[in-house]
């Protein structure tokens, strides 16, 4: 059974709401992050990419840009501008994209239900990208980063939910980048207690988003561990930032592949090929997929749509048929060449956020070749990582992005 309970978050105070809260660090490079914090000088980024205080050339993983970071979080707190609940609270986090709505719970999940497998993993992840969380997370003896969980959906705790945001005034309204953002602070003992007695009947969370940041959390929850020596389990660093949506809540957006040569084929050879295995027809515009197995592919400036034939269609695996498997195995693979799309610098991948037009402007500057995917789904994803199986790359696109900087929790 799940482990999420409250905690005593540093938030940023009411006039500071929209001042500090940023995007997560790694949706953006350290240019665009500059580019970002102009005019904002306490945007979260100064903690989470602590280098942009650094002149440019920077080592962004040196010791004294983590060191930085702490000292730009723990600025914040003196000054006033984050300020600490009294008491541990759940944190109801409300936002609303393009007029549909997500609500999730932000508690503090554990690092031993990460380690037994309770909360579910369907990526991979890299050494490199781990050890800059690990440093991060170590130095400013934080986590500043939520970890974007979900769930099955549950009716009570959706009840507990909804009328808490109903009878309650929200701590925070406010719009950033286009999404609003609201947030409740569920400070009753009582209902804290509650609901995380309901989360123990939860059989399981999965990670939708944010697998590094996670890992990372847990090996600096057990380095602590190391250091103590002796503990209690309840200690703070046992434990790691988190929000948990139902998985009613939650749309996976679409994620897009473009391609930068046909790999020696002439555009006749490779449709022809493809036909193979896909029904390819023409279409007299952009061609989004509105069902499962289907692609739209632009080159030389048509549109088509793809249908794969039932024979390439594996259903008793719930890797092989996604979408994504499906592709890659019998078109960018054996076709196009691309054996390992995560290392492959022919094809790149463009988030559905960003629309059919960005596929368009693509193939008509750097690439040849577009495929429209439709998306994967959050069942699609549970039952990957319920098999305990992995997801191909770039798999899953969720937005809108939760917002780092809304809460801090202290592993001390």
């Amino acid at each position: 059974m799940a482990v999420f309970r409250g905690f005593r978050a540093y938030r940023p105070s009411s006039d500071m709401q929209a001042l500090i809260p940023a995007l997560p660090y790694d949706v953006m490079s350290s240019e665009e992050a500059r580019e970002m914090v102009k005019d904002k000088p306490y945007s979260f980024l100064h903690i989470d990419r602590a280098e942009i205080d650094f002149p440019v050339g920077v080592d962004q993983y040196s010791t004294k840009v983590y060191e930085k970071a702490r000292e730009n979080l723990l600025s914040l707190e003196r000054e006033g501008k984050l300020i600490q609940d009294s008491s541990p609270c759940f944190y109801i986090y409300k936002q609303v994209m393009n007029g549909r709505g997500q609500v999730g719970l932000v508690g503090c999940a554990s690092i031993d239900d990460y380690l037994n497998n309770i909360i579910k993993k369907h990526e991979h992840t890299l050494a490199k990208k781990e050890q800059d969380r690990i440093n991060h997370v170590d130095t400013c003896n934080a986590n500043t980063g939520p970890i974007f969980l979900t769930y099955r959906k549950n009716d009570e705790i959706n009840s507990i939910i909804s009328d808490w945001m109903y009878n309650h005034k929200p701590e925070y309204d406010f719009i950033s980048d286009g999404v609003s953002q609201t947030v409740w602070a569920v400070n009753d003992n009582y209902t804290v207690v509650k609901l995380q007695g309901l989360f123990d009947h939860v059989n399981a969370m999965y990670i939708a988003d944010g697998h590094h940041r996670c890992a990372s959390a847990v090996k600096v929850g057990q380095k602590r561990r190391e250091q103590k020596g002796s503990y209690t389990g309840q200690e703070e660093f046992n434990y790691f930032l988190a929000v948990a949506f139902p998985d009613a809540d939650l749309e996976i957006m679409d994620y897009n592949r473009v391609v930068k040569d046909l790999n020696s084929n002439t555009t006749e050879q490779f449709i022809e090929k493809i036909s193979d295995k896909f029904v390819v027809n023409k279409v007299d515009s952009k061609y989004k997929p509105n069902k499962k197995h289907t692609f739209g592919m632009l080159i030389d400036s048509q549109w088509y749509s793809l249908e794969a034939k039932p024979e390439i269609i594996n259903e008793d695996s719930p890797v092989d048929r996604l979408d994504v498997s499906i592709l890659q195995d019998n078109i960018l693979a054996p076709v196009l060449g691309i054996e390992n799309p995560k290392t492959d610098e022919r094809i790149a991948f463009i988030g559905g956020i960003r629309g059919l037009e960005e596929l368009e402007r693509r193939v008509n500057t750097d690439m040849k070749l577009a495929f429209a995917m439709y998306p994967t789904t959050v069942e699609d994803l549970m039952d990957i990582a319920d098999a305990g199986l992995i997801m191909p790359p770039k798999s899953t696109w969720f937005e809108p992005k939760l917002l780092s900087g809304l809460f801090i929790h202290h592993l001390d």
